[in-house]
């Protein structure tokens, strides 16, 4: 293995698997990517049903939260992937773009080109998509986006027709117009089988290019910086200790290890620094600040009048976004969000029903209001990170779960899932006051697994990357993934991330020459 590249990505997930790709298309550019983990050997990643139980295997790196005092004061599992492929091998395969009008605060933070025509091409190179034409899809890129038909759960067709019932628009999907409204859910899949970010970047052909090398087990410790330059990392790699230089260096480990890579390495917060025991050496302060997650209620669960079929795609198969104040509005961006679950689906507070005697309506609010942050626990890679997402800390947060939770309530109680539902069995009719529905909520939510934002994009002094995405203190340091998005969108992030890395990938300083 050679010392020195032209690029270095760290991280061979969502990001950086498309990252690596695409500037490896430039045989004049020789990448590097580094991925901690090995590649995929479970073969229940393959499966879209098995997604459930995939968190706390040895491919998860098994973050978790401090106590939230808003979720009764419970410690919360954050999943993510150690694997190439990283967490889009453990999602839930749900591809949603996000509406339009949630890159308004992107486009604020760092131009044109990341506002929603701004990523509009990213996202069209990025799919492969054949339900139907559009001239806002693609069909001819390495990502499989699947629209299914017959597959989709008779339970899921009557909840889509309580919807329909109540005025809520039929769409074609999430992805080709107004998102107000419900489909079956697009999912990653092809052939029945999951399609992670790897499969689709890193196949076998772009794997056997001679400018890029794949380097899997190595974990990064720090950078090595030079003044206003890191020259390269610090790694560890079957027990032994080696440096690797570049010209340039590409974070795409996430919004979790990409911050504390930084950290870890003297650059963050002074005062957070120092109470990791670490020396700081470039000040940048909004580091592993401006940490945002999507919550869902697990769940507003039924008991089944009939036995209810397994799902033949992955449990949760539509989604329902809605405008709180009026359910049949059409234009904007959606406040709450249902999903139907051909399952049980329940936190750890609550025991299930038997799988195949009951379904799930889940809820949660788009745009959360509520910021958290993340620092290192001390100053090695092994040190646990303090993770704080600060859940359901503003009042807009706790009012707005109270609505989506009446709301997936309504839906499950209307007479279109009559011949589905038994009763209520979860939190149950009991459950009607403001303080019993909160008292529900704190102990049902749990992560949509969509952290983001420790790494914020944007204009002002204050930023920690600028809008072409290059560390603030560090002339040759980009981030690219989940961790630059100033504001979360409404939907699940990782179609957003593929086009963070597209739409990088495509600038002019990715040229050869430069």
């Amino acid at each position: 293995m050679k010392q020195h590249y032209d690029v270095l990505v760290i991280g061979a997930g969502t990001a950086g698997s498309v990252v690596a790709a695409r500037l490896s298309e430039d045989a004049g550019c020789d990448v590097c990517l580094i991925e901690a983990g090995d590649f995929p050997s479970d073969p229940d990643i393959r499966e879209p049903g098995k997604w459930p139980s995939l968190p706390g295997r040895a491919f998860d790196w098994a973050y978790s939260t401090v106590p939230q005092p808003h979720t009764a004061n419970r410690v919360h599992d954050w999943p993510r992937g150690r694997v190439v492929g990283g967490s889009s091998c453990m999602h839930a395969m749900a591809h949603v773009r996000g509406h339009r009008d949630d890159f308004e605060a992107w486009r604020e933070a760092g131009g044109d080109r990341w506002s929603y025509d701004g990523l509009l091409p990213g996202f069209i190179r990025s799919e492969s998509f054949s339900a139907f034409r559009s001239e806002t899809r693609g069909s001819a890129g390495p990502l499989d986006v699947y629209l299914p038909d017959d597959e989709v759960s008779p339970v899921v067709r009557a909840y889509i027709a309580a919807g329909n019932a109540l005025g809520v628009p039929q769409l074609s999907d999430h992805n080709s117009g107004p998102i107000l409204g419900t489909s079956p859910n697009s999912l990653t899949i092809r052939n029945g089988e999951r399609v992670s970010l790897a499969d689709a970047y890193l196949t076998d052909e772009v794997l056997a290019r001679n400018n890029l090398t794949l380097v899997t087990g190595c974990e990064i410790e720090n950078l090595v910086l030079d003044g206003a330059r890191a020259t390269g990392v610090v790694a560890l790699r079957d027990g032994e200790e080696l440096t690797l230089t570049a010209d340039r260096i590409v974070l795409s480990a996430g919004s979790i290890a990409t911050p504390l890579l930084l950290m870890r390495s003297g650059i963050g917060d002074r005062k957070v620094l120092r109470q990791a025991d670490i020396n700081c050496k470039i000040e940048n302060p909004e580091i592993g600040s401006n940490l945002q997650d999507h919550l869902l209620v697990l769940g507003n669960v039924y008991a089944a009048r009939q036995p209810v079929p397994a799902s033949r795609l992955q449990h949760s198969e539509s989604l329902m976004y809605l405008n709180s104040a009026d359910i049949t509005e059409t234009e904007g961006s959606p406040d709450i969000v249902l999903a139907c679950v051909v399952a049980p689906s329940v936190s750890a507070e609550f025991t299930p029903p038997a799988f195949g005697s009951a379904f799930t309506i889940l809820c949660g609010v788009t745009h959360p209001t509520s910021r958290g942050s993340l620092r290192p626990g001390g100053p090695g890679r092994h040190d646990h990170p303090i993770i704080d997402p600060k859940y359901l800390d503003t009042e807009y947060d706790r009012t707005t779960f109270r609505r989506a939770f009446r709301m997936a309530r309504r839906i499950g109680h209307h007479e279109a899932l009559a011949e589905w539902r038994k009763a209520e069995a979860i939190p149950g009719m009991d459950a009607q006051t403001d303080a019993e529905i909160d008292a529900f909520i704190a102990n049902a939510a749990s992560t949509h697994h969509h952290p983001c934002g420790t790494c914020r994009m944007g204009k002002d002094e204050r930023a920690v990357v600028d809008p072409d995405l290059r560390l603030n203190g560090l002339d040759n340091v980009y981030v690219v993934d989940a961790s630059i998005i100033p504001k979360i969108p409404c939907g699940p992030i990782n179609a957003a991330v593929v086009a963070i890395a597209e739409t990088w990938s495509a600038l002019d300083i990715n040229k050869s020459g430069r």
